[in-house]
């Protein structure tokens, strides 16, 4: 056996060794990958009870119900389609009815979802590009911040026409400009 041949069978059998690996991590990793669905799309591709994804759209109004032991069922929309959720547990600060949310779970047999983690939008400008690509698809998406940001701005402005104040990164500590 000459030497490149033995090169040529050891680079292939790197090669083997290494797509069996690739294989078993992707197989492994298969079922905790997650989709993300809005309620048009669980409406309209009937998804399996039983199957783990995630749900994202808007909080519908009037739709928020609190029970005991931290029980709460409200509703997720998109404009077109409503999912009901049920949820156990502490709620994100940021939840309230008409927010965006992304909501973690299962869907059960009588198509209520039944999520284990909820998560709201951090501050008026982010939404998870899957929710902003829905709503702005359907319309409702709003470019900019909320009403309640210009508001929370306008407190914010002095009034007097004075230069605000703002911290400095570079001393870590506050100064006029």
């Amino acid at each position: 056996m000459t030497r490149k041949s033995r090169r040529l069978i050891l680079i292939a059998a790197c090669g083997a060794v290494l797509a069996l690996a690739l294989g078993l991590i992707l197989s492994a990793m298969s079922g905790s990958i997650v989709f993300f669905r809005s309620p048009a799309d669980v409406a309209a591709q009937g998804v399996a009870p039983g199957t783990r994804f995630r749900l994202g759209g808007l909080v519908k109004d009037g739709s928020v119900k609190r029970g005991p032991d931290q029980n709460v069922e409200f509703a997720v929309t998109d404009t077109n389609a409503t999912v009901p959720v049920q949820y156990r547990g502490l709620l994100p600060d940021l939840f309230r009815e008409g927010q965006g949310i992304v909501a973690e779970g299962t869907l059960d047999v009588g198509g209520v979802f039944r999520a284990d983690t909820v998560l709201a939008k951090h501050d008026e400008n982010y939404m998870p590009r899957e929710v902003a690509d829905a709503l702005k698809a359907q319309g409702r998406w709003q470019e900019g911040g909320s009403k309640e940001a210009s508001k929370d701005a306008s407190k914010a402005a002095p009034k007097d026409g004075a230069k605000p104040e703002t911290a400095d990164a570079t001393l870590g500590q506050r100064s006029e400009r």
